[in-house]
Formats: C-alpha cells, sequence, structure tokens
C-alpha cells in the first residue's frame, strides 16, 4: 500500500459545506479525508455524495449542533470505532485499522473558550483534561513497532513560528504556555513525529487557520496552526511529503481552517 495521501480539516460544517468537501476531493485526490467539526449525526451526513465521488469507505462520530469528525477513504477499513474522553460522548475521535496494522486517530480536541483559566472556565478545563487523556492513553499504548497516525484540529499552536505573533498571543486560548505544554507531554508520550515540520521546520512561519474577523484573512496573515499530522517513529521514515492547502481557505464560504496533507510510503 505504498504512497497513501492522508489530509486532514475541520470543515466547521459538512452539509452547507459539502461542496468545497467535493471540490477539494476532485482537487487533491486524497486517498483519505480526515474531517473535523461536521457537526452532523449519521442520519443526516452527507454519505451519498461523497461515496458517488469514489470516497467509499466512511467512518464517524457524529454529534448534533457542534463537533463530530468523519474518516472518508478510498481504501477499504480493516475495522473502525469511536473512542469517548472524560466521560463525554460528544463525537470527538474517530479510529480506523487500513491494511499492514496500520491506526489512523482522527481527533477534534475541545477548542477551551476565551479565557485561559480552567477555575474560571469550564471550556479551558475540560481541554487540558482531554490533553491529560489523550497523554496517558499515548503512554499506555506506546511501542516501537506500532503504525500510528494521528491528525486532526487539536486546537494548539505549539511554536512560535506557529502564531502570526509570539508575543500578543501567548494569554490567547490555543498558544498559552500551559497548553503549549500539555500538547509536547503528549507528543512526548507516543514520540510522535510533527509531520509537516519535518518538511518545513522552524523558524518558517505556517499556518492553517485564520479568523473570520480579519476583513481580508490573506492580506492580514494572522495566522495559527492548528491542524496537525503526526505519525509514530516506525512510520517516521515513511513520510515522503507534506502541505498545507492555504489557497481553500479562499474559496467561497469556506471554512476558517484549511486542509493540511502528507503522504506516506505505508509499510505492507
Amino acid at each position: 500500500m505504498p504512497d497513501v495521501t492522508i489530509a486532514t480539516w475541520n470543515i466547521n460544517s459538512v452539509r452547507p459545506r459539502l461542496g468545497l468537501v467535493l471540490a477539494y476531493l476532485r482537487e487533491r485526490r486524497p486517498d483519505i479525508l480526515c474531517l473535523q467539526e461536521i457537526k452532523a449525526t449519521e442520519d443526516v451526513f452527507p454519505f451519498e455524495p461523497i461515496r458517488a465521488a469514489g470516497w467509499e469507505h466512511i467512518a464517524m462520530a457524529g454529534f448534533k449542533g457542534y463537533n463530530g469528525v468523519a474518516t472518508l477513504s478510498r481504501i477499504p477499513f480493516a475495522g473502525s470505532g469511536v473512542t469517548h474522553w472524560c466521560g463525554r460522548e460528544d463525537g470527538r475521535h474517530v479510529w480506523v485499522a487500513l491494511e499492514g496494522n496500520v491506526e489512523l486517530h482522527n481527533l477534534y480536541v475541545p477548542a477551551g473558550g476565551d479565557t485561559p483559566d480552567p477555575g474560571l472556565n469550564d471550556k479551558f478545563a475540560h481541554k487540558l483534561d482531554f490533553l491529560a487523556a489523550m497523554t496517558d492513553w499515548c503512554a499506555r499504548i506506546r511501542s516501537p513497532r506500532a503504525r500510528r497516525i494521528l491528525v486532526g484540529d487539536l486546537n494548539i499552536a505549539p511554536l512560535e513560528c506557529d502564531v502570526w505573533n509570539h508575543g500578543r498571543l501567548l494569554k490567547e486560548v490555543s498558544h498559552t504556555p500551559v497548553e503549549v505544554e500539555a500538547m509536547e507531554r503528549l507528543r512526548r508520550a507516543h514520540d510522535w513525529t510533527d509531520a509537516v515540520r519535518r518538511f518545513r521546520p522552524a523558524p518558517e512561519k505556517l499556518y492553517s487557520w485564520w479568523s473570520y474577523r480579519a476583513r481580508d484573512w490573506s492580506a492580514s496573515d494572522k495566522g495559527r496552526r492548528l491542524d496537525h499530522v503526526w505519525v509514530a517513529p516506525a512510520l517516521a521514515g515513511k513520510l515522503k511529503s507534506a502541505e498545507i492547502h492555504r489557497h481553500v481557505r479562499g474559496w467561497d464560504k469556506a471554512s476558517d481552517h484549511c486542509p493540511v496533507s502528507v503522504t506516506l510510503d505505508l509499510p505492507a
């Protein structure tokens, strides 16, 4: 199963942006597309047009109104399932097994609200609890032979060059020291490789999200890199390329996130 391309994209509601999903699938032809924040349950998810386009295999953890993740694939799944975190069934993690004992985990980490204080903001407390639970999970399942890939909107920009202005955003949720430190503990727990930074290392500025508030998002370029692809050590040497599809953010009625993709020579 060589040269498999996996993309991740917070679509910010799949039904009104179905046309954009199909356009991206036609343009880039990823083998697998992992969507977050689909804002749809299984009974209203647009299975038929996606399958008709050629992505016949779909695994999802739906949720009504917000959240929800879905993995769309041209490659059959050997298995799939949903994982719940922090005692909540809120559609944040779906996993699939691929040929060659490869696991692909599609995650949507809580955004955390506006106030970076867990004592004052339950949403921020939930985010930190979620990251801690994931870290414990990674430590339990860690193995040098594990063929795992973790993708999704992790809602943290970890590096200074992952935000448009490090100094100004240190007190903004998604780039606070407590979040960055929690994310690094999570990464180290499984020795994940940041696939995009492997090919485009710091200090290059990289973003995957731009606020709707900007009148001209591209000109102001006040972005953050919130969307990530991580691979386990057994797959790090199989990485061939990585891309951030910035132009998709400029499509009509686009999500505030753009897709991020990697290509790997996956082992058989």
